[in-house]
């Protein structure tokens, strides 16, 4: 049980620290291994996500290996797209599940963005899905392009098209914006509750 604390129990301490200073860890180095997977898996790296944790899972305790295998799993099945496993394994790691609405995000982008290794036929898909969601922003842009130059005397197609263009990427940027404020807010509120403990 001691070690189970100075091991794991060490996560929440370096969650803070750089990849380097992980990679450098010689401590707590199952628990370093363990934060770099699970960052490996937050930018869809599933090849190094899996690497990170079978170093962690060499490095740790029998008694530790358990939690171990369940943080890997949901790591991996965030990775590699795979929402209905995630929500299982961070049900039970005892962790509040991603909502919904993320889950539906993370089924998107599966579809869109394949994981590496996936078949030839499931990335064609996901091009020919990004082509199709592409052009209906696209038309979508145009639309509100003529509807608000028809005030002042109409738009000709060209001047439309450019016009839409300009709205889409208006509108995603701010999209984006807000979603990494978001994203921001919540580790911030993350790392102010692991501080607490």
């Amino acid at each position: 049980m001691q070690q189970r604390v100075g091991s794991l129990g060490a996560i929440q301490q370096l969650e803070s620290r750089t990849d380097e200073q992980l990679l450098s860890e010689s401590k707590h180095r199952a628990a370093a291994r363990a934060i770099l997977g699970a960052r490996a898996a937050e930018r869809y790296d599933a090849k190094a996500a899996r690497a990170y944790f079978n170093e962690a899972l060499a490095g740790a305790h029998p008694q530790e290996r358990p939690a171990l295998r369940q943080m890997m799993k949901a790591s991996l099945a965030l990775a590699e797209r795979r929402p209905d496993e995630l929500r299982e394994a961070v049900e039970k790691l005892g962790q509040e599940p991603p909502s919904a609405r993320q889950l539906l995000m993370l089924r998107l982008m599966g579809l869109v963005a394949p994981s590496p290794g996936s078949s030839i036929l499931l990335r064609i898909r996901g091009w020919l899905l990004l082509l199709v969601i592409v052009i209906v922003l696209l038309a979508v842009g145009f639309g509100l392009a003529h509807l608000v130059a028809l005030p002042f005397g109409g738009v000709g197609t060209a001047g439309a098209i450019l016009l839409g263009l300009l709205i889409v990427v208006a509108v995603l940027g701010v999209l984006a914006l807000l979603g990494r404020r978001r994203q921001a807010k919540a580790k911030a509120q993350r790392a102010a509750g692991g501080g607490e403990r």
